[in-house]
């Protein structure tokens, strides 16, 4: 493996083993398989787990990584082409990228939506312009409409929890924030569970309905693999006999790039806060996914977030898991 950056580009019998190999490792830990291997680490967006198990899962394979961000960096490093650097900024990213890849083995980036142009997002103008500049093994921790570091964990976690692939009622939930959030999160989380064979519900008021060609792709992965994608608005029909809810907050794409707009279409909307009468209608086990960080109160009520629906913890230690399983695949000897 060179790349990890859509699980789009892998087959579902691959991703299982992936899955399986996450398992393994967790299992009969192997301290020494990435010996002497080093993974740089570029954070153009700022991040807690996403640093910290990256981190975590090197160290426990005995490899070992560095971290940088434009806020640590005493140059400062610009990011946007063409620019007359005569500013505070004296690093441009397209030397910074290089010389950072050229220190690894292999490369994670973080980059999110510059949420200005829809359809320049969807078609990852920003984050392929940064990968054409390296030939490292590259891992996508980010980007516009992507997150598979986040998808493989989330899959490993719905594994976990016995919650069966094909008859399994997925609920994709969009829930209020006081801030217009990238695409990346629910766009690809709604590509796994349909992937994996899930019958997917898209819960959203109207106007953040997900940009046509993304429920085009899921709709494709659902039918080769048993599954099904519908979009709705009602609850109560969204949650009947749900085995799992996922909530993510994210930005209208009516009104994509216009926070103003985007702004006054989400305000009266805060009653979209996932609490337990939202569960009537599902089943008595049904539980509370989040990738995390989440806004109690905001987002979900704490009742939920603390009580025994919510694996959130799980979710979160997966991704150490699962990334320990895409680097020993990328880095590991012949493996």
């Amino acid at each position: 493996m060179k790349i990890f950056n859509d699980l789009a580009d892998f087959t579902t019998d691959e991703i299982r083993e992936l899955l399986e190999l996450a398992n393994r490792l967790d299992a009969h830990p192997e301290p020494q398989a990435l010996r002497g291997k080093v993974l740089a680490l570029l954070f153009l967006s700022p991040s807690l787990r996403t640093l910290a198990s990256f981190q975590a899962a090197m160290t426990r394979l005995g490899g070992g990584s560095f971290v940088i961000s434009p806020g640590m960096s005493i140059h400062g490093i610009e990011t946007r082409p063409g620019i007359v650097m005569d500013g505070a900024a004296a690093e441009h990213i397209r030397e910074a990228v290089p010389v950072i890849a050229s220190y690894g083995d292999a490369i994670g980036i973080r980059a999110f939506a510059e949420r200005k142009n829809l359809e320049a997002d969807m078609a990852e103008h920003d984050f392929s312009a940064l990968t054409s500049l390296i030939d490292t093994p590259y891992i996508n921790m980010e980007s516009a409409m992507n997150h598979p570091c986040q998808n493989l964990a989330d899959w490993k976690t719905l594994d976990d929890l016995d919650i069966p692939a094909n008859g399994g009622k997925f609920v994709l939930s969009w829930a209020y924030h006081p801030k217009a959030l990238p695409l990346a999160v629910p766009a690809s989380s709604l590509y796994m569970a349909a992937k994996r064979g899930m019958d997917v519900t898209v819960l959203r008021p109207e106007g953040f309905e997900l940009p046509e060609p993304l429920m085009q792709k899921a709709r494709q992965a659902a039918e080769a693999s048993g599954g099904s994608v519908v979009e709705t608005d009602d609850r109560a029909e969204a949650m009947q006999d749900a085995h799992v809810i996922y909530a993510k907050s994210w930005s209208s794409t009516l009104h994509y790039g216009d926070k103003l707009a985007d702004q006054k279409l989400r305000t009266g909307l805060e009653h979209w806060c996932i609490d337990e009468p939202w569960f009537a209608n599902a089943r008595d086990d049904c539980r509370f996914m989040h990738c995390l960080p989440v806004r109690r109160g905001v987002v979900v009520s704490e009742p939920v977030l603390d009580g025994p629906r919510s694996v959130v913890i799980h979710e979160a230690r997966n991704r150490m898991l699962a990334q320990m399983a895409v680097l020993y695949q990328m880095l590991g000897s012949e493996t």
